[in-house]
């Protein structure tokens, strides 16, 4: 079992690194607002990730798609005022880098200047790594995203594990690789064989934080609306529920709604 080697009283991309080369697995949670930030960084989490995952769990809609550049911000700008100690990770969402370097660019430094973001995450290989370069080029710090994409959700038309076959898993050996020398700091594998994600994690020096990729890779992350129990209708099995908040605040809903229909709330110590 691998033990903290180092106390950081701040998380870098440096520090994520020496973290890998240390053997210290690297906890990260998403967050999208203030007050939860500040629970989680206070809890020593290492990376907060401001996902396009807010699309769904915030906003309702069916896929990380309709989320803007603006809203992602917004959501960033909410974390960073919460945080002391984590680095604070921002997805660059569909349809603001993809294609188009230039834009991909200007996107990047908007997190980075409206937000106070540290680092941005970018899904995809090859196919955007000059849209990579171009960020990394300005001194903005970039970490890959490969296996299950959502945001390419409509091109493989469902979430289900990928690279399970060959030529999939040779490319995506490849990207990882490309993303490495390119100058990407870290890379998510998300929904890939647990073999195969080992197998990445040990042939970059970069860590690789997985979401059912199995417990061979350098982190971890989850949604933290997922691991808290406040959605019961996703059940992937690579997802460990910590709590069961969506049963304990229904609870707490149902009693708020009784004493204040029978008159118990407000009683007499609670007015003034």
């Amino acid at each position: 079992m691998s033990t903290a080697k180092k106390e950081y009283k701040r998380i870098t991309t440096k520090s994520l690194v020496e973290m890998k080369k240390n053997g210290e697995k690297i906890a990260m949670l998403t967050a999208y607002d203030y007050t939860m930030a500040k629970i989680v960084d206070h809890a020593g989490i290492d990376i907060i990730l401001v996902g396009d995952s807010a699309s769904n769990v915030m906003a309702g809609h069916e896929t990380t798609l309709p989320i803007t550049l603006d809203q992602m911000i917004y959501h960033a700008s909410s974390v960073v005022r919460a945080i002391e100690r984590c680095l604070v990770l921002v997805d660059l969402p569909f349809g603001s880098y993809q294609g188009n370097s230039r834009k991909a660019l200007d996107s990047a430094i908007r997190i980075m200047k409206e937000s106070g973001a540290h680092a941005v995450k970018l899904e995809g290989g090859e196919e955007i790594a000059e849209s990579i370069s171009r960020i990394l080029t300005s001194g903005i710090p970039v970490m890959g995203h490969l296996g299950l994409t959502p945001q390419s959700i409509y091109k493989f038309g469902t979430y289900t594990v990928r690279a399970k076959k060959e030529d999939e898993a040779k490319q995506l050996k490849k990207d990882a690789k490309l993303l490495e020398k390119l100058g990407c700091f870290g890379l998510v594998l998300e929904k890939v064989p647990a073999k195969l994600a080992k197998e990445v994690a040990e042939s970059i020096n970069i860590p690789v934080i997985g979401i059912g990729a199995g417990n061979g890779v350098d982190g971890q992350v989850l949604v933290i609306h997922d691991m808290l129990g406040m959605t019961h209708e996703f059940n992937p099995r690579f997802l460990r529920r910590y709590l069961d908040l969506y049963t304990e605040m229904n609870g707490a809903f149902k009693s708020y709604i009784t004493d204040v229909k029978s008159g118990d709330f407000p009683n007499e110590k609670e007015q003034y």
